[in-house]
């Protein structure tokens, strides 16, 4: 017989495990929404202006006197 080297039979090797990571990523679109408002402000000015007309005017006042040029005592044409 032939020289047959002997099997032997040996406990496998279990190394520890290998880590992969495989990353999926989602999009989420999440609505933002800023809402705003103008307020318009309308400023009524009113301006009042004063006149202050002046007229003129002129009166004549007449007055009379009578003097009497005779002789004191007697009436006028007498």
């Amino acid at each position: 017989m032939g020289f047959f080297p002997r099997r032997c039979a040996m406990p496998p090797v279990v190394h520890p495990t290998r880590k992969f990571v495989k990353n999926n990523y989602i999009t989420h679109v999440v609505p933002h929404i800023h809402p705003a408002h103008t307020t318009t402000v309308n400023h009524h000015i009113f301006k009042h202006k004063h006149y202050f007309p002046h007229t003129f005017s002129t009166v004549n006042q007449v007055s009379h006197q009578h003097i009497s040029c005779n002789r004191p005592g007697r009436p006028f044409g007498f």
